[in-house]
C-alpha cells in the first residue's frame, strides 16, 4: 500500500460506522458514545463548519480520519484557531504515510479557511504520538494545560 493510493476526502455522517470500527480497533474497545455526540455536533448543526477527512484505500474502504473543529467568535466570524481533536489509523495502515497525509491535507484545509494555528492536546505519557505530531511539525504551546483530581 501506497500513500498515493490513499484518497482524502472531507468526513460524512455515513462514515461513522468505518470510524467507530478503527477507534475500538486502536484501543481495543468501544467509544461509541463518544463519536455519537462528535457526529451530532458535527453533523447535528446548521452552524457545522467542514474540517474533519477521512482518508480512504483505493477500494474506498476507510482507512483514517482526522477531527477537527474551527473557533467561532462573536457573530459567527471564524477566529484564525481551530483546534485537532482525534485522530485514527486502521492499524492494519499505520506507518505506511496515511496519518502524515492526513495531518498536511487537514492543515491545508484549514489554511484555505484562514486558519493560522492549530491546536491538540496529547497525553505527556504517550511518546509515541508526540513523536507523531513532532514530526508534522506540532510543539509545545506557550499554554500549559493544568489538572487537579478531587
Amino acid at each position: 500500500m501506497d500513500e498515493r493510493n490513499i484518497n482524502v476526502r472531507l468526513m460524512e455522517a455515513e462514515d461513522f460506522d468505518a470510524i467507530v470500527a478503527i477507534d475500538e480497533k486502536i484501543l481495543g474497545k468501544s467509544r461509541r458514545e463518544y463519536y455519537e455526540a462528535k457526529f451530532e455536533k458535527l453533523f447535528g448543526s446548521k452552524d457545522y463548519v467542514p474540517a474533519s477527512l477521512v482518508a480512504e484505500d483505493d477500494s474506498g474502504k476507510v482507512v483514517g480520519f482526522v477531527m477537527g473543529e474551527l473557533y467561532i467568535g462573536e457573530y459567527g466570524i471564524f477566529q484564525e484557531e481551530a483546534t485537532l481533536d482525534t485522530i485514527g489509523v486502521d492499524p492494519e495502515y499505520q506507518n505506511k504515510g496515511v496519518g502524515r497525509r492526513l495531518i498536511d491535507e487537514f492543515v491545508d484545509h484549514l489554511r484555505e479557511m484562514g486558519v493560522k494555528k492549530i491546536y491538540t492536546l496529547v497525553d505527556w505519557n504517550d511518546s509515541e504520538l508526540i513523536r507523531f505530531f513532532s514530526s508534522n511539525n506540532f510543539s509545545p504551546s506557550k499554554t500549559i494545560n493544568l489538572e487537579r483530581e478531587i
